[in-house]
């Protein structure tokens, strides 16, 4: 999961049955809007989640707990980098068949599919959490226990995902719960960092499988429900030149100064530009180039993340560093003596859209009963996930936690304790349960 930041959002939640209306809060960068939950959904879920076969599933949730653990424990154990995901994506697809799925099968990306078949068919809902994790090859990915809590890099981003995703398959099963609709349950490849979502893009793809809701599992808790896309653009930019001695050649271009040069210039501009209207942000995150300290660089470099939920400020600031870039490459230029030109790279190696899935839209709507009904006040989020792609294409999707508690996601000591843990479990197969269609 990629979330730099999160939208705050809660209000005062009254239980299902009151006469008084459910609340949620969604808290926008200029104002609080109080989202109602309509009352045909707090019913709906109500009367689904005392169904026979929905309470022997949850039990069989708690049951599975010791399984549930292990198999977090085996996958977490499997190193999973963007772009280095077949060796999890093959054991997890081993676990997708065990649980019961009627058909798994890798993609052309290897992205895990386990199709469990509705009884019309007529629609498909995708329930999703992602394979990879943020840490390069070589990290220690041992999981180690202090207590209750489980510590190693990924346990829970969005290795508890996984787990959350495969027991609701499993727990389905074994409580002979039929959907309507087929239902995919799927493992993606590159939701995190450089791997730019390029797992669930190629679900999307123009040829892809038709796909109606989207249900994506990622985080912790029961409360928090992403319905807003956070774009991102993101770039590496290399100044090239021919580099040299620091005495003999001086006088060349200097790649280091242009970048220099575009850094300043870019960030005087954006700073401005982003002080007001819909939060926008920019970064320069890394930097590199250069030999030794007594030679001109042949090369300088940086990475860039722009993130809005405007596609506009988000095309505006990139603007931005598009004109900083071109100003300093002239002026460096401009500043030789001797030799060729400078020359530039612009890279884009991130590309998220932007969108937003309104509230009363039904699965946002089921969402929110269903935090509602246990216990949790609901809680509207933007945020930068896999359902990024499907709200922007308008598909409704919505992006929940698997349970539990955890912290430190993107770090060594990330760690995930089994809180009622269940009750994530029971939240995904609610609203899956809801939007899917239980099968009389």
């Amino acid at each position: 999961m990629n979330r730099p930041f999160t939208i705050a959002m809660v209000a005062s939640a009254l239980m299902a049955g009151t006469a008084q209306p459910i609340l949620a809060q969604e808290e926008a960068d200029d104002a609080t809007e109080k989202v109602a939950i309509d009352k045909r959904y707090v019913n709906e879920i109500n009367a689904l989640a005392t169904r026979p076969a929905v309470l022997k599933a949850n039990q069989i949730f708690m049951d599975l707990e010791p399984q549930t653990k292990q198999d977090l424990i085996r996958l977490t154990e499997i190193p999973s980098p963007p772009f280095k995901e077949m060796e999890r994506a093959k054991a997890y697809a081993a676990l997708m068949r065990e649980a019961g799925a009627d058909s798994v099968w890798l993609d052309e990306v290897s992205n895990v599919l386990a199709k469990r078949k509705g009884k019309s068919g007529k629609k498909t809902v995708v329930v999703e959490a992602h394979l990879d994790t943020v840490f390069p090859a070589g990290t220690d990915v041992k999981v180690r226990q202090k207590g209750d809590t489980l510590y190693a890099p990924g346990v829970g981003d969005d290795t508890r995902g996984l787990t959350a995703v495969l027991t609701v398959l499993r727990g389905l099963e074994k409580a002979n719960i039929e959907t309507d609709a087929d239902v995919l349950f799927v493992g993606a490849v590159g939701e995190e960092g450089l791997g730019d979502l390029r797992g669930v893009k190629h679900l999307f793809r123009p040829n892809g499988p038709k796909i109606d809701s989207y249900i994506a599992v990622d985080g912790h808790g029961i409360s928090s429900i992403t319905h807003r896309g956070l774009g991102s653009h993101r770039y590496r930019i290399t100044f090239r030149g021919p580099g040299g001695h620091s005495y003999g050649a001086f006088g060349i271009v200097n790649p280091h100064g242009a970048l220099g040069k575009a850094i300043a210039y870019f960030t005087a501009d954006a700073d401005q530009f982003t002080k007001q209207g819909i939060k926008t942000t920019y970064s320069v995150g890394v930097i590199g180039g250069g030999t030794s300290v007594n030679a001109i660089p042949y090369e300088s470099w940086m990475e860039v993340d722009m993130r809005s939920e405007s596609p506009e400020r988000l095309a505006g600031v990139d603007k931005l560093l598009q004109a900083a870039v071109q100003r300093a490459l002239k002026e460096e230029n401009a500043m030789k003596r001797s030799g060729p030109d400078l020359t530039v790279e612009v890279k884009m190696v991130g590309d998220r859209p932007s969108g937003r899935i309104e509230p009363t839209v039904p699965l946002v709507q089921r969402a929110m009963a269903v935090s509602s009904y246990l216990q949790a006040e609901p809680a509207l989020h933007v945020g930068s996930t896999n359902a990024n792609i499907p709200i922007a294409k308008g598909v409704p999707s919505v992006t929940i936690g698997s349970g539990g508690t955890g912290g430190g996601a993107h770090s060594l000591k990330e760690w995930w304790l089994n809180d009622k843990g269940h009750l994530g479990l029971q939240r995904i197969m609610l609203v899956l349960l809801a939007e899917a269609g239980m099968a009389k």
